[in-house]
């Protein structure tokens, strides 16, 4: 079975990928079994219906997923492609401590069957445009941000596993910062994550950005083994049809390597184990 659990459409702010396309590609590649999980990052965009006027980046609108619209493209599309494709519900919520009333919120509107955790800005600021980091040493900015993550996991609950857990590594212009260094705070993330009874992603968009391991890195994936976690969910976090379902296999493979049993879908916010 191949699932791809991180999926975007043209509902984020940085993808135009249309969704009953990415439904259709999904078919014809073929996937078992897709989640649709875009992109929500309060803090730093705004709803649409905020009354709050929209920034655009390179013609795009800088604002959080039509909620509506959404929820009802999704069940247009499991209408008429259920037969051949699972379709799931699910957002991707980057979640900063300061946000987590509206992500509440949010989640308590709508029923979902998954939801992506991630820390893509903190204290507002972004990463890829090096913000965050700016005024930091590496060792700063990396404790900083999983700093926020350990802030955030023990304070909301309402997420099934945490997206690329080490992504500030992407965007780490000092390069890799040793994990030994790092592995205190990793491990009081897992500890939490796993008494919760959440999971991790292997994100397997690591490739396109050209990074040398996974993301998480395999020692990470090894410590949360080790500490007894073993749900995980596989996505190719993608934006494109280039990106549809890339390396899927590869990651149950590295998955299997590590010593796991199987990986995850969802259904509801209720895990469902699969063999590998």
């Amino acid at each position: 079975m191949l699932a791809d659990y991180h999926v975007h459409t043209e509902f984020s702010d940085d993808s135009v990928y249309p969704m009953e396309q990415v439904v259709q590609d999904a078919i014809a590649l073929p996937l078992d079994e897709i989640c649709i999980t875009d992109h929500v990052d309060y803090g730093v965009k705004p709803d649409w219906d905020s009354g709050v006027e929209i920034q655009y980046r390179r013609g795009e609108p800088l604002a959080n997923v039509d909620y509506p619209r959404f929820m009802e493209e999704i069940e247009r599309v499991r209408r008429l492609y259920g037969g051949k494709i699972t379709i799931k519900t699910g957002m991707e919520f980057g979640v900063q401590v300061h946000t987590i009333p509206q992500f509440e919120a949010l989640f308590s509107r709508y029923d979902f069957d998954f939801i992506i955790l991630s820390i893509h800005q903190v204290e507002d600021k972004e990463f890829w445009t090096q913000d965050f980091q700016k005024g930091r040493t590496q060792q700063e900015y990396n404790e900083r941000y999983y700093e926020e993550m350990l802030n955030v996991v023990k304070a909301y609950k309402n997420y099934s596993v945490l997206g690329h857990m080490d992504l500030i590594k992407r965007y780490d212009e000092a390069g890799l910062y040793p994990f030994e260094k790092l592995k205190p705070y990793m491990a009081e993330i897992l500890k939490t994550v796993i008494a919760d009874g959440k999971g991790l992603e292997i994100n397997t968009s690591f490739h396109r950005y050209g990074l040398k391991d996974s993301m998480p890195s395999a020692e990470l994936l090894r410590l949360y083994r080790e500490l007894g976690g073993s749900i995980v969910t596989t996505g190719s976090d993608s934006h494109a049809p280039a990106h549809l379902g890339t390396y899927i296999q590869e990651a149950q493979d590295q998955l299997r390597a590590l010593g796991f049993e199987g990986f995850y879908t969802y259904d509801k916010m209720q895990p469902i184990f699969h063999r590998l």
